[in-house]
């Protein structure tokens, strides 16, 4: 039996097909080569058409197909991975109303702080384990107070995974997985959130049937699947959103494993065995992809937004031509510190871990007869590292001191100065394995169809390196340096 991954993220589509015995990816494509545009109408805005994300998907899935690497008819089981946090919302036809406001939008932190003050800050972090902050629920209501109209033709919500899956089944249904990242569950009570419901106003209908995440979430329609050269009837069996994915990619599934990325977002994803929280919500809690009320397993997560996005917005403003690789390479030839050139990376909406504020991106130390192109290639990595830093030293305040992080080697970690940066100014070796979301959306299948269990991951999950921090602390007074930048920029 072969399965099928689809991982939905914010520059692309990308989808594997695994074999359910092996766990070994046999084919793998990513649709569209370019990275897709992020809509941005005002000034901290993020939307992307989720009829867009759709066409990106099946195009994705034909061009592995292509491949010839299997047959389309021994597909079994359809898992979804997708970026976080997103609103979409579907009139009575089953159609969007409007753009989907993406993880990275800012609008929403206004209505999320009120909520978080008129709920009362201990109640909502014992229950929610969040502030309301930027996320689904808080965006849903700015649409309820600025565009009436459309709110009015809203039956359902749900997140961008969730569509993914209404598209190929016909099918509406979340998990509470998916509810706690938008922060509409109620973790003590076990069931959606009345008081988030109830201050927003928002109608219990408007929310989908709740599944397993491991479980039956429709089947292919007679249309798609021919469409598609699938089968009718095969199950999606597991939705979850990326960060818990990417974790079950690296069988970062028991308390106390820690898993990272570094795409578009930067991430640090670490499991709980209680409900923990920040009492400053500036890294969040959600339920991992194996949480049961009775044997809490949280996932606790620092985003920091502008990771990948820095990289690609410094090779646009440098006019290079360069791919990242070459980029890379470039970097290498610069010593460490970027001799003076400093980057603080948060130009991509309200970060989190700052307390939801938008410094916006800064350089610092630009000396025009020093600096060339190669040094904001190493400056950028080297600041997204110490974002890294930040965040991971909020991660520590809150109990969360793991020996080895585990990351797939794709996008920055394809890179040996990011790599080497991070581990060095962490204090901590990444481990980097050939692994990346759509084969973990596959795996993900696998357990929601029986295929195996989450305690037999890892069967093809392969070692590629191990970095360990270097002795001499090089980075320490670097990293103070922007640190003292940071605190200079934020109230």
């Amino acid at each position: 039996m072969l399965l099928l991954g689809i991982d939905l993220g914010t520059s692309s589509v990308k989808v594997s097909v695994v074999d359910a015995v092996s766990q070994k990816s046999i084919a793998s494509a990513q649709y569209p080569d370019t990275e897709a545009p992020i809509i941005a109408p005002e000034p901290g805005w993020a939307e992307q058409d989720p009829e867009q994300w759709w066409l990106f998907v099946k195009q994705a899935i034909q061009k592995a197909h292509a491949s010839g690497n299997y047959n389309p008819a021994d597909i079994g089981a359809i898992g979804i991975a997708y970026q976080m946090h997103g609103l979409v919302a579907l009139d009575e036809n089953g159609v969007p109303v409007r753009n989907s406001i993406i993880w990275c939008d800012s609008r929403a932190v206004p209505y999320g702080d009120k909520a978080f003050d008129v709920i009362g800050h201990q109640k909502a972090l014992q229950s929610l384990l969040n502030s309301p902050g930027n996320f689904t629920a808080a965006k849903l209501s700015w649409v309820k107070e600025n565009e009436p109209e459309r709110y009015e033709k809203i039956r359902k919500v749900m997140l961008p995974g969730d569509y993914i899956a209404y598209r190929l089944t016909g099918e509406i249904t979340t998990s509470e997985s998916a509810l706690s990242e938008g922060v509409f569950w109620d973790f003590k009570q076990n069931n959606l959130s009345e008081e988030v419901m109830t201050y927003f106003g928002f109608d219990r209908n408007l929310i989908p049937a709740i599944s397993p995440l491991f479980g039956s979430h429709g089947f292919t329609s007679e249309k798609i699947a021919g469409e598609l050269q699938l089968k009718q009837g095969i199950p999606v069996t597991y939705k979850a959103g990326d960060q818990p994915n990417n974790a079950l990619s690296l069988n970062v599934m028991r308390p106390g494993e820690v898993a990272a990325t570094a795409g578009t977002s930067g991430v640090i994803y670490g499991v709980a065995d209680s409900l923990v929280y920040d009492e400053s919500s500036r890294i969040n809690s959600f339920a991992h992809v194996n949480h049961q009320h009775s044997d809490p397993r949280i996932g606790v997560l620092l985003c920091i937004n502008g990771c990948g996005i820095l990289n690609k917005s410094i090779r646009q403003l440098t006019g290079s031509s360069l791919g990242y690789a070459a980029i890379n390479h470039e970097a290498e030839g610069i010593e460490a510190g970027s001799n003076g050139l400093i980057i603080l990376p948060f130009g991509n909406g309200a970060e989190r871990m700052l307390g939801n504020q938008c410094p916006g991106a800064q350089v610092h130390g630009w000396d025009f007869n020093l600096h060339s192109n190669a040094h904001f290639y190493r400056a950028a990595q080297e600041g997204v590292a110490f974002a890294f830093r930040y965040g991971f030293d909020i991660m520590r305040e809150n109990g969360m001191k793991p020996g080895v992080i585990r990351a797939g080697k794709a996008n920055m970690f394809l890179s040996g100065v990011f790599t080497q940066t991070l581990v060095d100014v962490l204090g901590i070796p990444v481990e980097l394995y050939d692994a990346d979301g759509s084969v973990g959306a596959a795996l993900g299948a696998g357990i929601g169809a029986k295929c195996f269990t989450e305690n037999e991951l890892g069967k093809g999950l392969t070692l590629h390196s191990t970095i360990t921090p270097a002795s001499n602390g090089q980075y320490e007074p670097v990293y103070q340096q922007w640190l003292n930048l940071l605190n200079q920029s934020i109230r």
